[in-house]
């Protein structure tokens, strides 16, 4: 009995530390909002490489106006009329500090728009803050995804 106390108290801090470093990482599912509604709008899953850069796809449709499988009308290239759902519209974004992402883009499939972009974890990394901008950083807006 003593061996297995041991053993669980030598694991105790590795799982705690594989979860406190799991929220230094977008990395993982995040729930959109819609600005206008408030409600729920998509699941954007970022993906985080080895080099730290980040991309994001959207994983899921919650709710939409143009259906169950909206496409992009609005875009451009090879993207135009595509499905929404499995897009990727996060991408290029690289580590700038401890949770700070930027130097990237965001795609706006209902504008069909590419905009700069930099993202921020926040509140112990439940809250994603993505921001996103045309020349410089003031000139832009901001959303707050929540992990899911």
């Amino acid at each position: 009995m003593r061996p297995m106390l041991h053993a669980l108290l030598l694991a105790l801090p590795l799982a705690f530390t594989s979860v406190a470093f799991a929220t230094d990482s977008p990395a993982g599912n995040w729930q959109t909002i819609d600005d206008e509604t408030g409600k729920p709008k998509s699941i954007v899953e970022i993906v985080q490489a080895p080099d730290g850069t980040l991309t994001g796809k959207v994983a899921e449709i919650l709710q939409s106006d143009h259906g169950t499988n909206p496409i992009c009308t609005a875009c451009d290239g090879e993207l135009k009329d595509k499905p929404i759902q499995g897009m990727t519209i996060l991408w290029d974004l690289k580590p700038e500090g401890e949770l700070v992402w930027s130097g990237g883009a965001i795609l706006d499939p209902a504008k069909g728009k590419t905009y700069r972009s930099k993202v921020t974890l926040l509140k112990g990394g439940d809250e994603l803050e993505v921001r996103g901008y045309i020349g410089i950083e003031a000139l832009g807006r901001s959303q707050t995804w929540i992990r899911r």
